[in-house]
Parts: structure tokens; C-alpha cells; sequence
């Protein structure tokens, strides 16, 4: 009878724990193979220029698992002129928040997949969970970015331990830029789930360390923030990451054209570096620079004498605002390469999504201007 009653308990043990284990690893797939009945979510949210990608979701080329793979061909003519290209995983298909659908997915801890480029040196801008706005907004948005990717396939993992996951819409989308990938690309895709990983635990905003880059080079590594806060006249201004007129260092510098069009009757443009990409304050990306004392940066004019009303680091407003601002200008630029100072001494820098910021007008450069930006960086 004893003997009865411990197989029963070890039986029972047993199953608890196969149970136990089954909680811990619970899977919602996005991507295993094409046409599984397990995928969920469609990718069909084309962003930026939709004309310079086509994708493949019944790849055969040398998939992770499984028979098939997602490929993606990225051609970088800035076909729709936007310079980036990315694509959402949608619930129901084009659902850009206009039409109620999603998932509950509390209790995901983690998005994992896995990716390869063709040649590797690819560079992926950022993935994203979540981030669909409109009538029915997604509950969160979870960037991760920028990687690398190398020529064998590689998992990712996304944290989303302690974030809001009650609707989600947009499950997964990549974004890539041009300027990063001069060349086009062509990368492949497979195995995208949520997992339910009880070892994740919420990450906390880390201080950054410093030098912190906000350009160095075109396509960096090291580069944050995103040039497309665009302001005031912004048809007037034409910006190039990747000139090779004459850089302070490295291969490239940026190239920045405002012409007098005053084409929105504004009299003024500018343009912010923001974290994520046009992010104006309704979302949670600002980087702790807390270590950071100021920020330097080189610039030069065409013809010398262009005067640039304000160079500025923080100070926008919204639901997640900057910690602070800071700033300098007028600054009147000469032809040579010179270096500027923004002193960050007393300043909360704890949360920054503006990180870098540049504004003028018409009335003091009545013909327009040509001026160029190089190495941009906290110390």
C-alpha cells in the first residue's frame, strides 16, 4: 500500500512539474513556417520606402528550423524619398490602429527570433513590439536597436518583462535605413514567438557611458538618435548623412541644405535628433546621460558667415518629456571645420529623447544656407 501511495506521489510530482515547466515556456508564435496554423499576425504594414523591398515568407534558403524562412531584398533607392524601410506584423492585415483586433499577450516576458544577412555587416535599425497609434492605440511600444547581423543565423530577444502587453496589434516589425545600408541588403527572418520566460526581469534605464555618440559616421554603430524631428519649413530642408564633402574625420559628415522657399509660411526650420524616431513626447525612449558634463560637436558653412540661431540638446515637451534643456546661439559658422561646446554642467540630462537639435530662419540667411555637422558626442 505504502509502495501504491509513493508511485502515486512521484506520478503526481511528475505531472506537477511537466505542468509547472509548460507554464514557464508558454510560446505565441508569429513566424515558424509559411502557412502554419500557428502564425499569428500578417505582414502587411509597408512603412517608408514600401517600393524598395520585397519580401519572401516561403523561403528555402537554408531556414533556422523548419522548411521555410522569411528573405527580404532591400534595394536602398529611396524609392518614396524617406531613406528607410520597414514592415509591421499586423492584426487583422493593414491594421493601423483604425480597426479593433490585437492579442492580450500579458505574460510575455520576451519576443526571440532570429536573423542572418546574406553577407553579413547588414544593419538592422531597430525591431519593434507594439507602437501602432490611431483609434485603437497598442498598449506599448518596445524598441530594440540598432544590431549587426552576421552571415549565420543569430537569436535576438527583446525584453518585455514589466511592460504592458494587454493589446497589442502590431506583434513585430524591423525597420532599416538607407544610410546604414548604402548598398541595399538582403537579410532573412525566422522563428518569431513571445515567450513566457518567468527568469526575465524588467530592464531599468542604465546610465550611458561616455563618449555617447550622436553621429560619427554614416550608418555607425555607435550613432543614436534619429535625425527626423523636422520643424517649421520643413520642405526647405534637405539633409544628407553619408557626405563625403570634406569630413572633420572619418569617411562622412552631414550635409545640411535650407533653402528661402518659406514653403509652409513658417520663416523658420530645424531639425531634432529624437529617440525613437519622430518621437515628440508620447513615447517612453529617453537615454539616462546623467554622466555626461557636455556636448561637442564640429561644424563648418559653405561660404562662411551662416548663422545658425540655436544648436540645442533636450526640451521637448509631451507625456515623457526631456529631464532638461541646454543650448548656445546665435552661432555665425566660418568656412573652416571649428568645434562647439553646449556646457551640460547643472543639468539633468537623466532623460533625453531630443538629443541633438539645430534651428534658423530665413530672415537672418535670406538666400538660404548650405553647412555641414561632424562628430556629434556627450562627454
Amino acid at each position: 500500500m505504502r509502495k501504491i501511495i509513493r508511485l502515486f506521489l512521484v506520478i503526481g510530482l511528475a505531472i506537477f512539474s511537466s505542468s509547472a515547466l509548460a507554464a514557464d515556456t508558454k510560446v505565441f508564435n508569429v513566424y515558424t513556417d509559411a502557412n502554419s496554423p500557428d502564425n499569428h499576425y500578417i505582414a502587411s504594414g509597408y512603412m517608408g520606402d514600401y517600393a524598395d523591398v520585397s519580401m519572401d515568407n516561403k523561403s528555402m534558403s537554408n531556414p533556422n528550423s523548419g522548411s521555410t524562412c522569411i528573405k527580404v531584398v532591400y534595394s536602398a533607392k529611396k524609392t518614396q524619398g524617406q531613406g528607410w524601410v520597414g514592415i509591421y506584423w499586423q492584426n487583422p492585415p493593414n491594421n493601423w490602429g483604425s480597426k479593433k483586433g490585437g492579442f492580450d499577450l500579458t505574460g510575455m516576458t520576451k519576443l526571440s527570433f532570429w536573423m542572418k544577412g546574406e553577407k553579413g555587416g547588414e544593419i538592422i535599425d531597430k525591431v519593434v513590439v507594439g507602437g501602432i497609434k490611431g483609434l485603437y492605440p497598442d498598449s506599448s511600444e518596445i524598441a530594440f536597436g540598432p544590431f549587426k547581423l552576421t552571415d549565420s543565423w543569430k537569436e535576438y530577444t527583446v525584453n518585455l518583462a514589466g511592460k504592458d502587453l494587454s493589446y497589442i496589434s502590431g506583434g513585430f516589425s524591423w525597420i532599416i535605413n538607407s544610410d546604414s545600408n548604402p548598398q541595399g541588403s538582403i537579410f532573412y527572418i525566422d522563428d518569431v514567438k513571445f515567450i513566457a520566460d518567468t527568469t526575465v526581469k524588467p530592464e531599468t534605464k542604465k546610465q550611458e557611458e561616455m563618449p555617447f555618440y550622436v553621429y560619427s559616421d554614416r550608418g555607425a554603430m555607435q550613432n543614436h538618435f534619429i535625425a527626423s524631428g523636422y520643424m517649421g519649413d520643413t520642405s526647405d530642408i534637405k539633409t544628407d548623412l553619408g557626405s563625403v564633402e570634406n569630413p572633420y574625420s572619418g569617411s562622412t559628415c552631414i550635409k545640411i541644405e535650407y533653402n528661402n522657399n518659406i514653403s509652409y509660411g513658417a520663416r523658420w526650420a530645424g531639425v531634432y535628433w529624437q529617440n525613437p524616431a519622430n518621437n515628440w513626447g508620447g513615447i517612453d525612449g529617453g537615454l539616462d546621460l546623467s554622466k555626461a558634463t557636455k556636448i561637442t560637436f564640429w561644424a563648418r558653412g559653405e561660404k562662411g558667415n551662416e548663422r545658425i540661431e540655436e544648436f540645442k540638446v533636450g526640451g521637448i515637451l509631451g507625456e515623457y518629456s526631456d529631464s532638461d534643456s541646454a543650448g548656445i546661439g546665435p552661432v555665425i559658422l566660418t568656412k573652416e571645420w571649428k568645434q562647439y561646446t553646449i556646457d551640460l554642467t547643472g543639468k539633468d540630462v537623466s532623460y533625453i529623447l531630443g538629443g541633438f537639435c539645430w534651428s534658423t530662419n530665413i530672415d537672418v540667411n535670406p538666400d538660404g544656407i548650405v553647412f555641414y555637422l561632424d562628430e556629434i558626442k556627450y562627454e
